[in-house]
């Protein structure tokens, strides 16, 4: 038996935000992150449109990218002392992340992290408050999952919660919102998307009801991300919807060890200055990972189809060749939205240069330790191939160089 799970209600469309005016309880808590929320004006709708609807409201502001356990403890804090009925979480995926976190320990002020961090071990929610997810950018679609990311900045690493206890009960796709994101977001958000897509198709519990979702978004971001990228503001609104019907499929057919990867090396070299950014991580990763699961005769087949939909190469060529067209396709993509092909080349600023952040001596000396890590991550279990310890060394080493995946 699988099971397929969504929010209960998703308002989309230019005005969707009004929805805030119908909700009925009487305290609401608005989670948001920094500036832009603020200074685009979203902020304050959000808060008199609860206040419309007969509510309390209270900010918790100041959630920072890649939002931490002890942000996380102090706003479930805030939430016991203010007691909402309804958190509202806006803006990316790290405040809605945390507020989701936050929910968890607020209904159980005895849980720790660690029990969070068990995957769909959560006990039942909505026992003080409902979630409301507002996305302002399109590429976590954590507004429709039941995933949240949260860094333990002591280890250096990024832990996924996993539940659908914690899928949002109201999902609100405004594009008003993603229209203010700036171009190097529209890329990194827009590849997460694109992974998202591909991942869900390939992996191990993929189904009839998430198939659809990630071909149609697959179709949608390979016709508007680097229109958007470029400016073209029908395309930012089509690639809002394009992400959330990305996050449909993932959160039910999971994801694999792009995501992995991603989340045990983000926040790995944050000592040498920077971080990974998520999607731009995904990007990078992407092609090697589907070289490296194309070894699996169903994988391969499932890549086959995806390229078939995209058109990108002849329809009765074999599908190692479709598979070549897709990783090459991808890589355009990268080149296209200005984001480097591996981590030897991932500046500080997240843009491609001659001499990254990550030192090699660094990389190397850390690299078993992150592969152990990745091998334990929740996304691993559904990836169409099972790594061990040694072939994601040798995977995290193509993905350093931009070497040939040939294993």
């Amino acid at each position: 038996m699988a099971r397929f799970t969504l929010p209960r209600d998703l308002y989309h469309g230019k005005g969707a935000l009004e929805a805030l005016k119908e909700f009925k309880g009487k305290r609401a808590m608005i989670c948001v992150g920094g500036g832009s929320m603020k200074r685009f004006g979203f902020l304050d709708r959000a808060k008199a449109y609860l206040e419309e609807a007969g509510m309390q409201v209270e900010i918790f502001d100041g959630i920072e990218p890649d939002p931490s356990v002890e942000t996380v403890m102090r706003g479930a804090e805030a939430m016991r002392a203010f007691e909402p009925d309804w958190i509202v979480a806006i803006g990316g995926g790290s405040p809605i992340d945390a507020a989701k976190a936050m929910w968890i320990k607020y209904e159980y002020p005895a849980c720790t992290f660690e029990d969070m961090c068990k995957v769909f071990g959560i006990p039942a929610l909505r026992k003080k408050a409902h979630f409301c997810a507002v996305s302002s950018t399109s590429g976590t679609a954590t507004e429709v999952t039941a995933f949240s990311i949260i860094t333990d900045y002591a280890k250096g690493i990024k832990y996924p919660i996993a539940d659908f206890e914690i899928t949002p009960d109201v999902a609100i796709v405004d594009p008003e919102l993603a229209e203010t994101m700036p171009k190097k977001l529209v890329a990194h958000t827009g590849m997460d998307a694109m992974t998202h897509s591909v991942e869900a198709y390939v992996s191990t519990a993929n189904s009839d009801f998430t198939d659809p979702l990630a071909i149609h978004a697959i179709e949608m971001i390979q016709k508007n991300l680097i229109a958007s990228y470029n400016g073209d503001m029908a395309a930012r609104d089509a690639m809002h919807n394009a992400q959330c019907l990305a996050g449909m499929a993932f959160t039910n057919a999971l994801l694999g060890i792009v995501h992995s990867m991603a989340h045990k090396t983000g926040a790995a070299f944050a000592d040498c200055g920077a971080h990974i950014i998520h999607g731009a991580a995904n990007a990078m990763y992407l092609p090697k990972v589907i070289a490296f699961n194309a070894k699996d005769e169903t994988a391969k087949k499932r890549y086959g189809v995806i390229v078939d939909y995209m058109g990108i190469a002849d329809r009765n060529a074999g599908d190692d060749e479709k598979v070549k067209a897709l990783i090459a396709y991808l890589r355009k993509m990268n080149d296209d939205l200005n984001i480097p092909h591996c981590i030897k080349h991932y500046g500080a600023d997240s843009y491609p240069a001659e001499q990254g952040f990550v030192p090699e001596d660094v990389f190397l000396a850390r690299l078993h330790d992150i592969a152990v890590n990745a091998i334990a991550d929740a996304c691993t279990g559904s990836n169409p191939r099972q790594p061990s310890v040694e072939e994601m060394e040798q995977l995290l080493k193509c993905c350093y160089y931009d070497t040939e995946v040939d294993f």
